[in-house]
């Protein structure tokens, strides 16, 4: 499904997998997101595989220019992770697009809970209506390596 951009079109937001730049990808989450930092590329394209992913692009050049991975069972539940606007396209939006897309597109299929986990960007993922956990108690987490 491709979403346009209303002021001017210039992004353009597909989930199709054929899309993806798997090299891009790569690059900007294993060497410039802070919890990716020298992920292989092997690992990234299973997480790829195995899960509902979305980019932007731009509209002009066609290049992918943000890219947002959301682990799911398309039916209850959705974890959004890997959020990622190439620098030369951030302070536009359009990580927040992303994430709008993403959470309007998976509650018409019942999608009630979405989680995401950040260290610096509570205010933008407040304002499209996350909250911290209101029971952290409740949750658990097993590291396993």
């Amino acid at each position: 499904m491709n979403h346009h951009d209303s002021a001017g079109q210039r992004y353009e937001i597909s989930d199709d997998p054929a899309r993806l730049d798997p090299v891009r990808i790569h690059h900007w989450l294993s060497t410039d997101a802070y919890w990716a930092l020298g992920r292989t590329r092997e690992q990234q394209d299973r997480m790829t595989a195995g899960s509902l992913n979305y980019a932007a692009y731009d509209t002009t050049s066609g290049e992918q220019v943000a890219f947002a991975r959301v682990v799911t069972d398309r039916a209850s539940f959705a974890w959004i992770c890997d959020v990622y606007v190439d620098r030369a396209a951030r302070g536009e939006g359009l990580g927040t697009r992303l994430v709008t897309t993403v959470r309007d597109e998976l509650i018409p299929l019942g999608v009630r809970r979405f989680l995401l986990a950040t260290k610096d960007a509570h205010g933008v993922y407040a304002k499209l209506g996350f909250t911290p956990l209101p029971e952290p108690d409740m949750w658990m987490i097993l590291h396993a390596g």
